[in-house]
């Protein structure tokens, strides 16, 4: 992979840690020689809106806990993750409040009983808004991809919805499929 190109593959998203004091994000950049960091804009109770309620399976209005996250690659923004999750299992944790989670999110998800074991993606592309224009550092007319990411239980019920905006330059999302 060359400075110009990243290739971010999902799985390493998707299951706890170790026990790890990092972030995948963190390890997925170190493993190919670059520095991953990110920076939490915002964290706490709000109101879902509407795809997100429907993703979680709440009804409309319902209050999430939410976290905004702008994600930089060697210092440069290169994506921007809002993360939200059903009150009753995130309400008065460290996923709604604006630290980092020693070991990530989806390691205090299971420590709380909540583990992810199907995974739900949708990748559009679409036009920036103004915010994601300044916060990527966008020129104007620049497209976004937006990855969304669905995340259940063994019960199927929704325990995570993510919402992510990049730059489609630089960007190549890699999937593996494992039939049987």
């Amino acid at each position: 992979m060359g400075d110009s190109e990243w290739i971010s593959a999902s799985v390493p998203y998707l299951a706890a840690t170790s026990g790890a004091p990092g972030d995948a994000w963190g390890a997925e950049a170190a493993a190919e020689g670059r520095r991953g960091s990110q920076r939490i804009v915002q964290a706490g109770e709000v109101e879902a809106p509407e795809h997100v309620a429907e993703l979680l399976g709440l009804p409309a209005g319902q209050r999430v806990v939410a976290r905004r996250r702008i994600m930089y690659l060697d210092g440069e923004p290169c994506e921007l993750t809002d993360t939200y999750y059903p009150v009753d299992i995130a309400g008065g944790t460290g996923l709604a409040g604006v630290r980092k989670i020693a070991g990530g999110a989806i390691r205090l998800l299971a420590d709380l009983g909540h583990v992810g074991v199907r995974v739900r993606e949708e990748v559009t592309a679409r036009p920036a808004t103004g915010q994601e224009r300044e916060q990527l550092c966008l020129a104007e007319g620049e497209p976004v991809l937006q990855l969304t990411r669905l995340t259940l239980d063994d019960s199927g019920r929704a325990i995570q919805a993510d919402v992510m905006a990049m730059p489609p330059r630089r960007q190549k999302l890699r999937y593996e499929i494992r039939i049987g």
